[in-house]
């Protein structure tokens, strides 16, 4: 691992290169740089999340998930390097099938809306999205690891099934599409 920051502004990226972990420059603009963006900007997210009301289970899950996102941005600044593990990937398989299992089946498709901790999950949601395509450009590039990829997946499904538990915390209900064929 590089050496931890002890300043913040050194200004070698002012040439719009920066630093890899493993002391590689690279292009602020590199699909490396963005893939490790995203997975930033989602970890942040997941912080404002966090400061919403929530169930302590649900909470003890997202802050591991925080944890591995720094694990998986860590993976990102240093090509070839393997720092989240398939059980990161497995635990999220078990969240999901615990909390999707508490859930009425869906029969129509939900907005990303109701309260303000299933709202922020929703947006959670598509910034996993947007990592994971991210990830995936990357991969049509570079060689990189599978695990992120498959992470950043099943993240995405994990904040819609946490969106609709929080949504459900206080006696609430997800927020239900109206379509065209159920006005008829």
């Amino acid at each position: 691992m590089g050496n931890r920051l002890t300043q913040i502004a050194t200004r070698t990226g002012d040439n719009g290169t920066t630093g890899l972990g493993n002391n590689q420059r690279v292009s602020k603009n590199s699909l490396r740089v963005h893939a490790m963006g995203e997975v930033d900007e989602l970890n942040s997210n997941i912080g404002v999340l966090l400061c919403e009301d929530m169930p302590a289970d649900v909470r003890e899950v997202l802050v591991e998930v925080q944890h591995q996102l720094f694990n998986l941005g860590g993976e990102l600044s240093i090509p070839g390097f393997e720092l989240l593990k398939e059980e990161a990937v497995t635990a999220l398989d078990d969240a999901l099938a615990t909390y999707n299992a508490q859930l009425p089946k869906l029969e129509e498709f939900i907005l990303p809306a109701g309260t303000r901790g299933a709202a922020l999950a929703h947006v959670c949601r598509t910034v996993a999205r947007r990592a994971e395509r991210a990830c995936v450009a990357l991969g049509n590039e570079e060689s990189i690891n599978d695990t992120p990829r498959q992470y950043l997946n099943r993240l995405s499904d994990l904040m819609f099934v946490l969106a609709r538990v929080l949504n459900r915390m206080n006696g609430g209900d997800d927020v239900y599409w109206k379509s065209q064929r159920m006005k008829g």
